[in-house]
């Protein structure tokens, strides 16, 4: 297994390659099929995460996102990003301790929301200060922790493209490695945020868009969410639904190659 330094660093030079996708698991088995289909890191996902718990997206606990991110590190030898929600607190200090916790654990990126639980988006020098704080803490981790700064307005009932770029120009300058606004709906939205800003920018895929339309509007990173979770789960009921309504088993014929996922094999 490549040590946290090694990742880190393969991490970082992602970002200055070519346009990647970073698919997000929701636990360690589905970690381990992402790696085993080719992909080169990976970042957890906040709402999947809370459904293996059995809850809702911003239901979990620091303490239980710690163990999370230590379990899919360890099933991989990919780099590991963690969608660390408003870091866990509202001061600075919250996020700055949210960003070592996670790197102890294993992680070597991390993101950062300006949205509050409680239902507002935080106002803007407080979300950089926010920011500031978690890339202080990163830079103090002695390994290249890529954080990244999400603009939460578009998924939260506020699509204002001009509030949101200045944001995300205000925690690039406030230290983040990353920028993304999730909700972007178009080319011509993403292209503006890409253009407006000197960071890679990660965008949230959108299924009438392709990777190569989405990459070409300017994207560096293109991942997912919970959407491979609900992808699962969607078959799942599909199955289950025809089980219960018709007695149909014939979905249970479906079959996967995990003894060559899961093989023990030499990574790095």
């Amino acid at each position: 297994m490549p040590t946290q330094e090694q990742k880190a660093a393969d991490f970082r030079a992602l970002h200055v390659g070519e346009p990647f996708v970073l698919p997000n698991p929701w636990d360690a088995g589905s970690a381990r099929v992402l790696e085993a289909l080719g992909f080169k890191a990976l970042a957890t996902t906040s709402s999947g995460f809370a459904f293996t718990l059995g809850r809702l997206d911003g239901g979990v606990t620091l303490d239980e996102v710690v163990g999370h991110t230590a379990s899919v590190d360890q099933a991989t030898g990919l780099p590991l990003s963690v969608d660390l929600e408003n870091g866990y607190g509202r001061d600075p200090e919250s996020v700055a301790r949210a960003i070592t916790r996670v790197a102890a654990a294993g992680a070597v990126g991390g993101s950062i929301e300006d949205y509050d639980p409680a239902g507002r988006i935080y106002e803007m020098s407080h979300a950089a200060e926010r920011i500031a704080a978690a890339a202080e803490a990163a830079q103090g981790l002695g390994f290249p922790f890529m954080l990244t700064a999400r603009a939460e307005n578009h998924i939260r009932g506020n699509p204002d493209l001009t509030d949101t770029v200045a944001r995300l120009l205000a925690y690039e300058e406030t230290g983040a490695d990353v920028l993304y606004a999730p909700g972007l709906r178009n080319a011509e939205e993403i292209a503006t945020v890409c253009e407006a800003v000197s960071r890679p920018v990660n965008v949230l895929a959108v299924p009438e868009l392709s990777f190569t339309e989405i990459v070409g509007a300017g994207a560096q990173r293109v991942s997912v969410g919970g959407a491979l979770t609900w992808v699962a789960l969607a078959a799942m009921t599909d199955a289950a639904e025809a089980i219960r309504e018709d007695g149909d088993f014939s979905a249970l014929a479906a079959r996967l190659p995990l003894d060559d996922w899961f093989a023990d094999r030499a990574r790095g």
